[in-house]
């Protein structure tokens, strides 16, 4: 962005690079530094150990010089979506009016793509605050189909990233955390027009939805870390290159070195027709509302 430029307005360079003009306006508020030096370190912590709960993260935060409480621990663990992915009780807290659907996958062989869709949510750092970021991805081939932002965790958000996703092709079954974004009507209604069938993974076990946790630890240290985003904006754009080298570019060990673009692709059931038949292969990213990026 160059807001002095005589020749180009503010608002004609966001719609250039997609954006919406107010997340350029964007002032991160909420937390206090501190508070967001704490949650830095939290969330690197827990992508190193993300079997660590409140407690455990209350003591390796003293160990590295940090008085603070457990309870302060807590709630930006919570502010941040973070919980311990080990079996325990109450892990997972669904609206009590929303329904829970079971688990489906447990001794199901993964052996061809838009078998099983998952989406997850994770937190995003920023110089001055943070945001949200929910991905739909393929398990056969690593795929992600479509990714949004939001500086909030309503469910909005991740419905869009469901629908953006469902534009390119259609899963037999998408499974989820029992999480209020995802239990929500407006996000299980979609899947069940779609007689897409409905799994979520049993409360705190951390290898029903391994997928998706794979896919945040490679992308905060491969991105996330190695960059200071001072903007939503500029976290858009930084995702927005990488999630196009992890799906294009990136080899996969797992996928005997292709990238998941290949796989997704070569072994689709629609690889005989033509890109205008099947959908756009590789999704558009864009940022969530602007009204909650203004927020």
């Amino acid at each position: 962005m160059e807001p002095s430029s005589p020749d180009i307005s503010i608002l004609r360079q966001c719609e250039l690079l997609g954006l919406p003009r107010s997340s350029y306006y964007y002032q991160p508020r909420g937390e206090s530094p501190l508070n967001l030096k704490l949650m830095r370190l939290l969330d690197e912590q827990y992508t190193r150990t993300p079997f660590y709960g409140s407690p455990k993260m209350t003591l390796w935060l003293r160990e590295q010089g940090h008085e603070i409480n457990h309870k302060r621990v807590e709630r930006l663990m919570s502010v941040m979506g973070l919980q311990a992915i080990y079996p325990k009780p109450n892990t997972s807290k669904p609206h009590p009016e929303n329904k829970i659907y079971p688990y489906l996958l447990r001794g199901v062989k993964i052996d061809h793509v838009d078998q099983v869709w998952s989406a997850d949510i994770t937190y995003i750092r920023m110089r001055a605050g943070f945001l949200y970021l929910t991905a739909v991805i393929d398990w056969f081939s690593r795929y992600v189909l479509s990714w949004q932002l939001s500086n909030t965790l309503e469910s909005s958000f991740c419905v869009e990233a469901l629908e953006a996703a469902l534009k390119i092709k259609q899963p037999e079954i998408f499974n989820t955390d029992q999480g209020t974004q995802f239990t929500s009507e407006d996000f299980t209604g979609i899947l069940k027009d779609g007689e897409i069938a409905i799994s979520m993974d049993g409360r705190g076990r951390c290898l029903d939805n391994i997928f998706v946790e794979r896919l945040w630890r490679t992308v905060k240290y491969e991105e996330v870390y190695l960059h200071d985003y001072q903007t939503p904006a500029e976290a858009y754009l930084g995702l927005k290159r990488y999630f196009e080298f992890y799906n294009t570019q990136r080899y996969h060990q797992a996928l005997d070195y292709k990238t998941p673009y290949e796989v997704y692709n070569f072994k689709s059931k629609n690889a005989g027709r033509s890109s205008k038949e099947e959908g756009q292969a590789i999704p558009e990213y864009h940022l969530n509302s602007a009204q909650k990026l203004s927020n």
